[in-house]
């Protein structure tokens, strides 16, 4: 369906003064016109404050069939006739063609001049002839390259631009021929060429291919297509042979084909590429890609004369990239990269449009409400003529481009019109006699003729109209002599803006009725800014006010999603992030107040407001706008209001108006805690702790635990950093195990990460350095306590490691009361390990002055004692603590061990603490180790002995033990080895008879 809206697309117009009636004309780029009558070609500057004045003009071998200028190389090609034989020229440097008899260089395609002929080409127009074997039909340039493509019967010519560099300041133009394209069974009436993309049609049916190169440079690899003669392929309609009619009687046509993709090769047309040229490597086509194929069949009934059914207008229309939208917009460079690309075609009642890069879609159906002559599509508009009006089109090629640019379109954070919504008709304009059309930059080329061709009497056999047309649709018809009543226009289409600022005003008539209509023309007002935004040309005046239009527009949209209950509603979030409105500047454009005393408050407005509050903005409502939005949620979602109340934004309400809203809740439909930790929180904003106090103990601490994982804002917000509620301040000198749990609950359900939960814990304590606050460290103890994932535990055994180091290096005591001690950790958490013995005995002879130290030492200790401590990662952090105090011996002899470096820690015992050797072995040296008693423990002794000193009798009781483990694990031969030979018998017999003895004891 095409809606219709009497907008003014078109401004001023200004009458081309040309001295004959023209017969083709073209756009030159951004400045230029061509017009083409008889045997001359005239070009007019369009640019400035005088539209149109005479540029140039010069004279053609025959009668202009067609027109076609490239922007690319910036030359100018026609299809000439004379005596009945057509040629294929290309004017080469027109802008220095001074006057009408000034000298023309003209020269064959691929001719290599001399260097001082080349010279010449700088000042003065040149003429490329390109011969060709058969007669040209049809043409089109590549936008992109400048490449020329020439269509004949059956067959494409590709001429390659080349730029011969003359010297460092000139480059003359030339072109190659380096690829056919035949197509059979099939003569091309329009071509249409754009980046390798070729769109081809006949009279009643198109084909869209893409040329592709084959890395490798091999053969030319020649695609066919399938041929079966299965009753499942014909029954689609397709046949490779033309049909014979042979009653007049019956009338036979075929029926109309769409085929997409793969399946286009179905067609039944062949194409095979032949590579003619001899260099340009880089440019050779291997192979053809199909994309689309379709075919139209006539309607008798409708239509009588075989003009009435052809197919016209053809054109391929890209679109390139130029950075994300509306921001951020990219640095443009001179090469093009095309992002969309967009082909167009029309029968004389209907127009259509399909996207054909990455993926073939049939995008917009144009129904004409009268018979159209011609059209030409722009990235804004489809301009449309019939015989007395122009008729302007809105497209969708915006909205398809920016899919393809933007990966957050249709997302919270983008949106964008869709590309099925409804076309419409912005404007029909009166033109009596509407001949041709053609579109560049900001203008529309019209020619009109007052006196139209009379019709002819004699009507075709409607068999004509069914059959392939062949070479009969090739034929020029001569035109008539030139007549009076002609005229050649150029109409203004007016800025982006201006017709924006228009739509929007005009879609106030529909903003109270609150249809569809609204959004449906305010979305055609984003698309065409879009569009506009798409030109890589913009100046940044231009795209300056072209951004704010798009901001404005997305503001519009924004508010019609927000008031309007539709199944699109959420569409409020995404238009009004994108209009860089705040939330207190949309809710300042809410209609607060109804006229019945009743408010409403629609999905959309709702569904803004929740996400925005969510997302923690790092802005504050004022207080009319906190209560506003307090009382929305308290009306329409009541489940809703004690997230929103936690809310930073909402920080201002008065606690007094959120506790009455909280108190007539019904808690039974939802959670009750959530409810009691807002409530509690509010009454300590008012400073009344005995309310606080009872809320607070009105659920299990289990229980509040869950109630702030579901709302984390009780107790952190953030505001481009993390801040503690009051709420948590309170509960760290009140109730700091609930308030560690919390956060616990919050760090396992992830609900917020483990580097924010570590700032959190230092900025509550305000403690930014490198020690960390005592709170911290009890948070640590109970995630490991909590069985976290096993990659996390080096981590924190790392964290606790080096804090625990720290403070008995630094005698630092913790600044709180620490949560658990080192029983309750080790009764609690398997990761804690049971002390050794031995450590004890090696600490009795040292007395710290505060038992906090010993807490610490003893964390530490067990956590060495522990089954998942890595102690190779753990010994860098454990260099602080000096082996000159018993904690720091105690410390370094556990590493060693866990380490096996057990003779090492033998030999440091039995010279700073002799008597903790003998529960050391007891304990460390077992089984493979066993050996250590008598290979390292026992002569250690005995040396130590000989030597006397204070440590006499500590080494000498500790032989003795060594001296019973040893008799008892070893046979008498063996005993006797280990022994001294400078030993008193007398010492040692007591153990050499238990020796000899404990076979027959046992």
């Amino acid at each position: 369906m095409v809606q219709l809206y009497n907008l003014h697309p078109f401004g001023s117009q200004q009458v081309v003064p040309c001295k004959l009636e023209p017969e083709r004309f073209c756009g030159g780029g951004s400045d230029a016109l061509f017009v083409a009558a008889g045997c001359k070609v005239e070009a007019f500057a369009v640019a400035g404050q005088e539209l149109c004045q005479p540029r140039c003009a010069f004279s053609t071998l025959g009668r202009v069939l067609r027109l076609v200028y490239s922007e690319a190389g910036d030359y100018l090609v026609a299809i000439e006739e004379k005596n009945k034989a057509k040629f294929l020229r290309a004017y080469v440097n027109w802008r220095n063609k001074r006057t009408e008899n000034s000298r023309v260089c003209i020269r064959m395609v691929g001719h290599n001049a001399q260097a001082p002929f080349q010279e010449t080409f700088r000042d003065q127009m040149s003429i490329i002839e390109m011969p060709l074997s058969e007669a040209p039909l049809c043409m089109s340039c590549c936008p992109v390259k400048g490449d020329l493509l020439v269509g004949c019967a059956n067959k494409l010519v590709l001429f390659s631009l080349k730029y011969q560099v003359v010297n460092e300041e000139f480059s003359s133009l030339d072109f190659e021929r380096s690829l056919i394209i035949h197509i059979h069974n099939i003569t091309p009436v329009e071509i249409s060429f754009c980046a390798d993309y070729v769109a081809v049609v006949s009279d009643l049916e198109v084909l869209i291919l893409k040329l592709e190169s084959n890395p490798n440079h091999g053969e030319s690899v020649h695609r066919h297509p399938h041929k079966t003669n299965s009753p499942g392929k014909q029954g689609e309609g397709i046949s490779n042979e033309p049909l014979q009619l042979e009653s007049d009687d019956f009338v036979f046509c075929q029926k109309p084909t769409e085929l997409l993709g793969e399946k286009s090769e179905q067609s039944g047309l062949s194409v095979t590429l032949e590579s003619t040229g001899l260099d340009g490597e880089k440019r050779k086509y291997s192979r053809v890609q199909h994309l689309l194929y379709r075919r139209f069949a006539p309607d008798i009934s409708s239509y009588a004369f075989s003009d009435d059914i052809k197919l016209h207008s053809l054109q391929l229309l890209p679109i390139y990239q130029t950075g994300s939208l509306p921001s951020e917009r990219r640095t443009r460079s001179r090469d093009k990269e095309l992002l969309s690309l967009f082909c167009f075609f029309s029968l004389p009642h209907a127009g259509y449009l399909y996207l054909v890069v990455k993926s073939v879609e049939l995008l917009s159906v144009y129904q004409y409400p009268e018979r159209s002559q011609q059209a030409v599509l722009t990235p804004q508009f489809l301009h449309v003529i019939t015989s007395n009006n122009l008729q302007c089109f809105t497209v969708r090629c915006s909205a398809a481009a920016a899919r393809e640019e933007d990966p957050y379109v249709d997302s919270t954070l983008k949106a964008c019109p869709p590309v099925s919504m409804d076309v419409c008709a912005l404007r029909m304009q009166l033109f009596i006699g509407l001949k041709a059309i053609c579109h560049f930059k900001d203008h529309i080329i019209l020619l009109t003729k007052a006196d139209p061709e009379p019709l002819p009497d004699r009507r075709e056999s409607p068999r004509r109209l069914l059959s392939r047309q062949g070479t009969g649709t090739n034929k020029q018809r001569t035109p008539p002599a030139a007549e009076a009543g002609w005229s050649l226009y150029i109409v203004n289409t007016i800025s982006p803006v201006q017709l924006y600022r228009e739509m929007v005003e005009y879609s106030t008539a529909y903003k109270t009725t609150k249809t569809q209509s609204c959004i449906h023309l305010l979305s055609e007002a984003h698309l065409l800014v879009r569009a506009a935004l798409l030109d890589a040309e913009l100046d940044p005046g231009e795209e300056a006010e072209l951004l704010e239009a798009f901001k404005d527009s997305c503001g519009h949209l924004g508010d019609c999603y927000s008031r309007l209950d539709t199944q699109e509603s959420h569409l409020a979030l995404p238009y009004y992030k994108m209009s860089g409105l705040s939330m207190a500047e949309v809710l300042a454009r809410v209609d607060w107040a109804a006229e019945d005393g009743s408010q409403r408050y629609e999905r959309g407005l709702i569904f803004y407001v929740s996400h925005s509050l969510y997302e923690n903005l790092d802005e504050e409502l004022s207080e009319d706008l906190a209560e506003k939005v307090a009382q929305m949620f308290h009306a329409a979602e009541p489940k809703q209001l004690p997230h929103v109340l936690c809310s930073p934004a909402m920080r201002s309400i008065d606690p007094h108006t959120a506790l009455s809203y909280l108190r007539t809740l019904d808690t039974s439909g939802f959670s009750s805690v959530l409810v009691t930790l807002t409530k509690a929180a509010m009454a300590l904003r008012m400073g009344d702790r005995d309310m606080y106090r009872r809320e607070m103990e009105s659920h299990p601490e289990m229980k509040l635990v869950c109630g702030f994982i579901l709302e984390p804002r009780l107790l952190i917000q953030q505001k481009g950093q993390i801040v503690p509620t009051e709420l948590a301040v309170h509960l760290k000198e009140t109730q700091p195990g609930l308030l560690v749990g919390a956060v616990l609950g919050l760090q396992k359900n992830n609900r917020i990460g483990i580097e924010e939960a570590d700032s959190f814990f230092k900025v509550l304590c305000g403690q930014d350095g490198g020690a960390a606050p005592q709170l911290l460290v009890d948070f640590w103890e109970a995630q490991l306590a909590a069985r976290v994932p096993e990659v996390l535990l080096q981590g924190l055994f790392s964290k606790l490691t080096s804090q625990y180091t720290w403070r008995l290096s630094t005698r630092q005591p913790p600044d709180t009361t620490p949560l658990r001690t080192s029983k309750d950790l080790i009764n609690a958490c398997s990761h804690y390990g049971l002390i050794y013995p031995w450590v004890n005995v090696l600490l009795s002879s040292d007395s710290l002055a505060d038992k906090n130290y010993t807490d610490d030492l003893s964390k530490l200790q067990s956590l060495l004692c522990g089954p998942s401590f890595d102690i190779a990662s753990a010994v860098p952090f454990l260099e602080p603590l000096s082996e000159d105090t018993a904690a720091g011996l105690s410390i370094q002899v556990l590493c060693r061990t866990r380490l096996k470096e057990y003779e090492q820690c033998i030999d440091t015992l039995l010279d700073r603490c002799p008597e903790a050797v003998i529960p050391y072995a007891s304990h460390e040296l077992k089984d493979e180790n066993r050996t250590l008693w008598w290979k390292k423990l026992l002569p250690e002794l005995c040396q130590r002995i000989k030597c006397g000193g204070e440590k006499y009798q500590l080494y000498l009781s500790s032989l003795k033990e060594t001296l019973s483990v040893v008799a008892v694990d070893l046979e008498l031969r063996d005993f006797l080895n280990v022994l001294p030979e400078d030993g008193t018998v007398a010492f040692f017999l007591p153990y050499l008879l238990y020796c000899s003895q404990k076979k027959s004891l046992t």
